[in-house]
C-alpha cells in the first residue's frame, strides 16, 4: 500500500492539499501540513496523488511501501 510522506519544513500552508483531500491532509495551528493517514488505499490513490501534486512547494510525496 502506498505511504504518504511530507517535508514539513518545506510546507508553506497553501492548503491546496487540504482542499483536494480533506480526509487525508490538514493544517496545524502554525499552517503546517498534518498527515491524517499514513498509508493510502488503492481506491483513494489517484485523488490523494492529485492533492499531493497540487502543492506549490512539492512538500508532499507518495511512496510505494
Amino acid at each position: 500500500m502506498p505511504v504518504l510522506k511530507a517535508n514539513f519544513g518545506a510546507c508553506q500552508g497553501y492548503a491546496n492539499c487540504v482542499i483536494a483531500a480533506p480526509d487525508t491532509y490538514d493544517l496545524d495551528d502554525d499552517g503546517v501540513v498534518v498527515l491524517l493517514k499514513d498509508s493510502i488505499p488503492e481506491d483513494d490513490l489517484a485523488r490523494v496523488q492529485e492533492a499531493a501534486r497540487s502543492c506549490p512547494v512539492s512538500a508532499l510525496m507518495i511512496e510505494e511501501a
